[in-house]
């Protein structure tokens, strides 16, 4: 389970660098009369992303959860590839990008990289990393369990992402 733990931890510090990229493009996106929405929602989403990788490591060590091979690999595979999809959304955003919803009014929509393809690519890779990074050592409860409080968030996250982004886009 040690290389389940780093894998987990490095996870953690992955957020730790999106924290950061974060912060600094909302500095830039504020500087440049960006408003934010959705602020009541966004706490919710700091304890359901660090409570995800708390019982990661938690339900394999307490409930003996085996790593199963079969499982386990593909779900490995699904979770790095939803970290490929995250950043690519990061780099093609650049300092659009934010874990807040700050929108600078009267800017164009960003339709280059995956957001050719989809209106929120990003919550495609936090679905899949939710969902999989449980499962690389058959945490199927932590899986279960966040992939549903996951589902409720975004339900509330991209009604108020699309309100904000239409409110602020020109037509």
């Amino acid at each position: 389970m040690l290389w389940y733990a780093l894998l987990v931890l490095a996870v953690a510090a992955e957020r730790v660098a999106e924290l950061v990229v974060a912060r600094r493009n909302a500095t830039w996106t504020l500087a440049r009369a960006g408003v934010e929405h959705g602020r009541g929602h966004y706490p919710v989403m700091v304890v359901l992303h660090t409570g995800l990788l708390v019982c990661c490591l938690a339900e394999p060590a307490l409930a003996d959860r085996p790593f199963v091979p079969a499982l386990g690999w593909p779900m490995l595979a699904l979770a790095l590839l939803a970290q490929a999809l995250r950043w690519w959304c990061i780099t093609t955003l650049g300092p659009y990008w934010n874990t807040r919803v700050i929108v600078i009014p009267d800017t164009r929509l960003v339709a280059t990289g995956p957001y050719r393809f989809l209106r929120h690519p990003n919550y495609v890779a936090v679905v899949v990393e939710i969902f999989a990074l449980p499962l690389v050592h058959t945490a199927w409860l932590t899986a279960a369990t966040f992939t549903a409080a996951n589902a409720l968030l975004l339900a509330v996250r991209i009604r108020c992402e699309n309100s904000a982004l239409s409110a602020a886009v020109p037509a």
